[in-house]
Formats: structure tokens, sequence, C-alpha cells
């Protein structure tokens, strides 16, 4: 049994708002009963949500005055609303409890933010909240994230609620992840889920902070934690319309044309409106007008998503951007594919360049080898981006010192340069065949 495992076995930490279980945590035969526990209420109830300035002022003062990290989530409405803002954002620290505040309502949260500087914030999949968090002036400058954590431990499954089931026995409520955060007042049913979101978080954090230890891991984490945390904003992509799903079918330049001012037209509307651009105009139906090039309005609407529940007004906006595309010169279409910054897909190395390839072979061997040996996935281990270009163009003088500052310059961390530049030096050294 790990530190972690034997955390849930804890009956101190396994209750159902607070209370512990009615057997006294042991079976019949008098051993720990590790049968997991439904998590059904928060152990202080539902807080009430913080929708204006006095009570997030409350808020902020008692948070400021709690002690230990801060358990953070925060709840989106993807497929329902335009972009990622946060809907809903759930906090816990001790000596503070739960809160729940309406970024809608209290659209600044800088306050907040500032208060709980240096304060380490407990996030499980950082990444995918702190772009929504940061847009409401909540930026940590020291986090830990359970599931990185999770992954470097070597845990099959990731997810919050596995996570917490299998570290402290609890099962999470489940199936108000993707419902409609927008939605206004939330139904308590809904509330709850959130506050349970958090109610554990810095317990799983404890349990896997030991686990990382007994691992002789925890300074990888730190590093990777620091990382996540001092990372800038990601820059914005380039050309987001050629990620319209069914993409590959478009072949043609001036088809290109018409999946981009569809696209560009769908996006502009879905922002004004502040709905899911799905919900506008799907991705199939901009592919399918790109392939067909329909010749007027009448076409048009004999084509799949652009029925009858589409009214004149919005075809003839539609056939619009159509024409426009076909009204283009040929200077300005699109180019087929992207130019991309890096090497050439790796099932092309072999025809470009075998020794390449070769390398390439030989690094991702001895990349599985030791991701397997360390109980880790592979790309906690090294970016697979890093390996293919270091591979693709290594350094002159492919020796630890040129291997290690080039995986420095693709961004690895210290942990990850010190176990992975022995494999990728042996690789860069084999030979086409």
């Amino acid at each position: 049994m790990t530190d972690a495992q034997d955390t849930a076995a804890d009956t101190s930490l396994r209750t159902t708002g607070g209370a512990p279980p009615d057997d006294g945590g042991t079976s019949a035969a008098g051993a720990p009963d590790l049968s997991p526990i439904p998590l059904l209420e928060p152990r202080e109830g539902i807080p009430p949500v913080i929708a204006d300035e006095a009570a997030l002022a409350e808020v902020i003062a008692a948070f400021a005055a709690g002690s230990g990290p801060v358990a953070v989530d925060a709840e989106r409405a993807s497929g329902y609303r335009y972009g990622q803002r946060a809907y809903l954002v759930q906090l816990r620290r001790e000596g503070a409890g739960t809160a729940l505040i309406d970024p809608a309502a209290c659209p600044d949260l800088s306050g907040l933010g500032e208060a709980l500087s240096g304060v380490e914030w407990v996030l499980h999949a950082a990444t995918q909240d702190l772009p929504c968090l940061r847009e409401i002036g909540m930026i940590p400058t020291r986090l830990f994230d359970t599931e990185l954590a999770g992954r470097l431990c070597g845990f099959p499954r990731v997810g919050l609620g596995a996570m917490v089931e299998n570290v402290l026995g609890f099962v999470l409520e489940k199936g108000h992840s993707a419902v409609d955060w927008s939605t206004r007042p939330l139904p308590e049913p809904w509330l709850r889920y959130a506050a349970l979101d958090v109610e554990l978080l810095v317990d799983l954090r404890d349990a896997l902070e030991k686990e990382l230890d007994r691992q002789d891991k925890l300074e990888w984490a730190r590093q990777e934690f620091a990382a996540i945390a001092s990372a800038p904003p990601p820059e914005p992509r380039k050309d987001p319309w050629r990620r319209t799903s069914g993409m590959h079918k478009v072949r043609r330049r001036r088809q290109l044309a018409v999946v981009r001012e569809l696209w560009q037209m769908r996006d502009r509307i879905a922002q004004r409106r502040d709905v899911s651009p799905g919900k506008v105009l799907s991705d199939a139906a901009i592919v399918e007008a790109a392939l067909s090039m329909p010749p007027n309005v009448h076409a048009l609407s004999a084509l799949n998503g652009f029925g009858h529940r589409v009214g004149r007004r919005q075809l003839e906006q539609w056939q619009a951007a159509v024409d426009r595309a076909k009204a283009l010169p040929e200077d300005r279409l699109p180019q087929p594919g992207q130019p991309v910054a890096g090497p050439p897909p790796p099932r092309a190395w072999a025809d470009k360049d075998p020794a390449a390839a070769a390398r390439l072979s030989a690094a991702r061997t001895g990349v599985s080898a030791l991701a397997e040996q360390l109980n880790l996935p592979q790309e906690n281990l090294i970016a697979p981006d890093t390996v293919r270009r270091l591979c693709w163009e290594p350094p002159k003088s492919a020796d630890g010192e040129a291997v290690a500052a080039a995986l420095v310059g693709h961004g690895a961390r210290a942990w990850q340069v010190a176990l992975v530049t022995p494999v990728l030096v042996a690789a860069l050294s084999a030979k086409a065949p």
C-alpha cells in the first residue's frame, strides 16, 4: 500500500459532511473498510453565492486570514457561451471554509488574487483553469496541480473523481461538469457539486505530496508546478479557422477561402450573441458548403446544416460569405496547409532524412523504456515535440553538455534534462539502416 493509498484508510478524512462512517470504518472481520464512501454534502453545507462587492470583501478578508494552501476551481460554459470565461469560482481554505463566487456579478477578482499572493493554490488540471482565472485577475504565484501530481506518481486515471476515490476513498458526485454554468440562478444541485469539487482538494494535495516524496519525485513536481505558474499566457492561435473539424476533406484553395469566410462570419455572430460558435453553424455545415460551392441561396438551403431551421436572412448572410470567397483574386486565396515551424511530420522523415528517422526511432525507444522504468507517462518525462526537434536538428557536438543545453533551450526542466540527456546522447548517434 502506498502512502497515498494509506491516506484513504484514515477515517478522519473519510467522512460525509464531517460525520464518521456508521460502522466506525471497519469491516465485520475487523479490517479497515476501504470501500468508497459517497461524498454527499460539503461539511459546512452549501455556501451562498457571492454576487456583490460587500460580500466579496468579506470573502477576501476571510481567505486572507486563513491558513495553508487554498483549493481553487472554476466552472465555464463551454459549448453554450462564446469563449472560455469563468461563470463560477470555488475556493476553500483552512479557517475560511468554502466560497462560491459569481464572476458575472463580480468580474474583478484581482483583490482576492492579491490577498492570496504567495499562498499555494491547489488546482486540478491547472492549465485548463488558469486562462479564465487570469481574465478575472486571479493569478497564482505558487501552485500544486493534483492532476499532474497523479501523472508523475503513475496513477492510470487522473481525473478528479478517480483521484479522490483511489487516494482518499470518496466518491464525488458526477453529472454536472458539462452543464451551462452561465445559468442564473444556479440550481442547488449544481452548487453542491461545485462546492464538493474543492472539498477535499487540499487533502488530496497532501496525500499526493507524500506519495511523490516516497517515489523521490517531489522535486520533479515542484519544478513542473513552478513552470506552470511562471508560464506566460499562450500566444493567439494563427489562422484558427484551419482547425475546423473535417478540414482534411478540403483541398482546393478556393474551397479553403469558403471555409475561412464562413468561419470568420460565424465567429463574429457567435461573439455578438455570446453563444458557442457551434450553436450558430456547425463545422460539418461549413465544410459541406466549401465542398459544394453553392451558386445561390436555394442550393445552399439544400445542404445539411442549412435546412428549414435557418431563416432566409441567415441563409443570405452565409451565401454572401460563400460569394465573397468565390470573388477573391488568386493571390488572396489561402495556401493549402499551414507553414510549420519545426520539423516535418515524422512519417515523412524516412524519405526526407533517413538519419534523422533513425535518431528519432532510437530516441522514442529509449524515452519509452525510461518512462516505463520511472512509472510515469512519456509526455511528462519529456515533451514529444522536444524530442522531434532535437532529433531533426541535433547539436553539432552531440555530447551531454550540448544535448542538455538544447533541452533547456526547448523548455525542459532540470529534472527532465538530468534524466533524458543520456538517453538522447545515445539516440543521436544512431545510424540509418
